[in-house]
């Protein structure tokens, strides 16, 4: 399947991790020299009630990707946590 750029802009990413939906991709980080995507950029969550702003943006390399679908992509996303007691 032939994708274009702006065509996974419109996709909804979820996570087959946990089954939960991240957003929609905003950007793409794209190495030129390479020619390849490097990552796809999924906005933060929203704060409480949107008053205060989103937390930072989700950056999912590009090698956790799974399936490109018509609707949605599927990915393999396990952000980094805290150690316990932190």
């Amino acid at each position: 399947m032939l994708v274009r750029g702006s065509e996974l802009r419109s996709r909804e990413v979820i996570n087959i991790s946990d089954g939960r939906k991240l957003g929609n991709v905003v950007d793409v980080d794209i190495d030129l020299e390479a020619g390849r995507i490097r990552a796809l950029i999924v906005p933060g969550a929203t704060r409480v009630l949107g008053l205060f702003g989103r937390n930072e943006d989700v950056v999912i390399s590009w090698e956790k990707v799974k399936r490109i679908g018509y609707d949605v992509i599927l990915v393999e996303h396990r952000p980094f946590s805290s150690p316990p007691g932190k």
